[in-house]
């Protein structure tokens, strides 16, 4: 049986794509920055029809992605083309000669017929779910690995890999700075071995583990009564098993 297999590119504060994806920005603003590590080598640009390019560090990571693959999952908004019933004129991202060149299955809500382009991809739009597109996948693949692509839900990733960018793509968040501030401060404070504050203006020593609760997000106000923090995350670690 064939492998199914994800590669991605991830931003820093992980994104795989940016905002605002259009016509004019297939990957969001900023999303094409996350490959110009990708883009400028001989083995993209032949796998897109084009000569030159460079042999570096990353070329056999993406020799691996662009020819390993017998088959592709996608969901729809890789495709593209908007949400709702198809607009027939729309062929995806690539143009008449993808770089795929095998079959590829995306996954949607409204039929379509098949799409057969240039170069040896063929489109099959997959109405009955995931598992549908896998074992369809799986038959055209052969011997060689199932490329999962962006949309498809992450249950169903066996393999993965991934290239990590120091990009940011992602809007400021405040309750996400919040957070992090106030798992910063714990752990400043449980180094210091210095009293806490509690939500509720209570003050409790810091102990041997209260890193771990502060970390979490948690004083002694939240823990259960009569019991000190280290106790809660003894008992936290006991049910995940550390």
């Amino acid at each position: 049986m064939s492998k199914l297999k994800l590669n991605i590119t991830m931003s820093i504060d992980g994104f795989v794509a940016g905002p605002d994806q259009s016509p004019e920005h297939p990957l969001g603003v900023g999303g094409e920055k996350l490959h110009d590590w990708l883009v400028p080598l001989k083995a993209f640009r032949e796998s897109h029809g084009e000569e030159g390019g460079e042999v570096n560090a990353s070329t056999p990571f993406a020799e691996d992605i662009l020819g390993g693959a017998g088959a592709t999952i996608m969901g729809r908004n890789m495709f593209g083309g908007g949400p709702g019933p198809w607009d027939e004129s729309w062929k995806g991202w690539w143009g008449d000669n993808p770089p795929f060149h095998h079959p590829v299955f995306v996954l949607t809500n409204h039929p379509r017929k098949p799409l057969e382009m240039q170069g040896g991809t063929t489109f099959h739009f997959v109405t009955d779910g995931i598992e549908s597109a896998l074992e369809q996948a799986r038959a055209a693949a052969g011997e060689k690995e199932v490329s999962r692509g962006r949309g498809v839900r992450r249950a169903a990733i066996p393999r993965s890999g991934s290239a990590r960018r120091d990009r940011r793509l992602g809007r400021p968040d405040p309750a996400r700075r919040r957070r992090s501030a106030v798992r910063k401060r714990g752990r400043r404070e449980a180094r210091a071995g210095r009293v806490g504050r509690g939500a509720r203006g209570d003050s409790h020593q810091i102990r041997p583990g209260i890193a771990s609760c502060w970390s979490a997000g948690r004083t002694r106000s939240a823990c259960a009564p009569n019991r000190t923090c280290t106790d809660v995350v003894k008992s936290i670690d006991s049910l995940r098993g550390l």
